[in-house]
């Protein structure tokens, strides 16, 4: 069929919307242009109760072409920093150790650009690379680990580079803290104790903790890892591992903000995404976290 006409011809694919996080023309979303490079991680060969976060960072993205770019408690607009999206990382096939080993490489090579690095995950067993690139381009890091689950078991069904022992690998590369935590084994509130390992627990029945007590036992140089189980089932469903209790919104975005005004935030991610799991709003609060965490890391007044 031969278009004619107003709009026929080459010219009428400008129209088309990018596919990358905020949907962002050429001139803030290339690499040159862009302050931040976002990685969507799509894996999660180690899930223990539901899959689905494979999908995650592609409802994400797809998600993210509604959001507005301004962002109103910064003022200022998102798309301005500049948003790479990478294309999405391969799974490796040998098993989590080498796709943390891959995840490593991968993140080095764009902080060695000088990027911002985000990944978008998968499970949160990805965090354990990205961690370790940023550990040795920032020697003063520590980690800010925010879950429903303390992942400090140092090896589960069969591998120590799994979902749930992703903070346990995090914590031999640098100090963190856990926040956000109401459920864990006997062996991580061990491993908590003999270790002085800081942790924030919730309970949504009570008053918890300040959160200046999180602020108090972070570096200067922070790295922000999210499971989106950190936030009540009720408005995060779509999770690997629903938690009953958990974060409002506000709460966590309260938290996050607070890390940013006086802390350096050089890196994170937004993990265990299950689209399937829940409605198509847990994809778009998925992405507005996201969004939260480019404009706290690089637009922070």
């Amino acid at each position: 069929m031969t278009e004619s006409g107003p709009g026929a011809g080459p010219d009428s694919v400008s129209p088309l919307v990018p596919h990358n996080f905020l949907a962002l023309p050429q001139e803030q979303s290339s690499l040159e242009a862009a302050k931040v490079a976002l990685i969507p991680v799509p894996y999660d060969s180690t899930t223990s109760f539901r899959s689905g976060a494979r999908d995650g960072p592609e409802a994400m993205i797809t998600a993210s072409s509604s959001l507005e770019d301004y962002d109103l408690e910064l003022e200022l607009d998102v798309s301005e920093i500049g948003i790479h999206t990478t294309g999405a990382l391969e799974p490796h096939m040998a098993g989590p150790g080498p796709m943390a080993e891959r995840i490593k490489a991968v993140v080095a090579g764009y902080l060695e650009l000088g990027k911002t690095v985000g990944l978008l995950g998968g499970e949160h067993s990805i965090t354990i690379g990205s961690v370790q690139a940023h550990a040795e381009a920032y020697p003063s890091l520590s980690v800010l680990y925010l879950d429903a689950h303390a992942d400090l078991r140092d090896e589960y069904m069969g591998t120590p580079f799994g979902h749930a022992s992703a903070a346990r690998r995090a914590f031999e590369c640098c100090p963190i803290v856990l926040a956000g935590v109401r459920s864990l084994c006997q062996e991580e509130h061990e491993f908590i104790r003999n270790n002085d390992v800081p942790i924030w627990y919730w309970d949504a029945g009570s008053n918890p903790s300040s959160p200046e007590s999180v602020l108090d036992s972070l570096s200067d140089i922070v790295y922000v890892s999210v499971d989106l189980d950190v936030l009540d089932p009720a408005l995060m469903p779509a999770v690997g591992t629903p938690e009953p209790g958990g974060m409002a919104w506000h709460e966590l975005v309260s938290l996050l903000g607070k890390v940013a005004e006086s802390r350096r935030i050089v890196g994170f991610d937004v993990c265990e995404l299950a689209p399937a799991d829940g409605p198509p709003a847990c994809s778009y609060i998925a992405a507005k976290l996201v969004y939260k965490l480019v404009a706290y890391a690089c637009g922070n007044k």
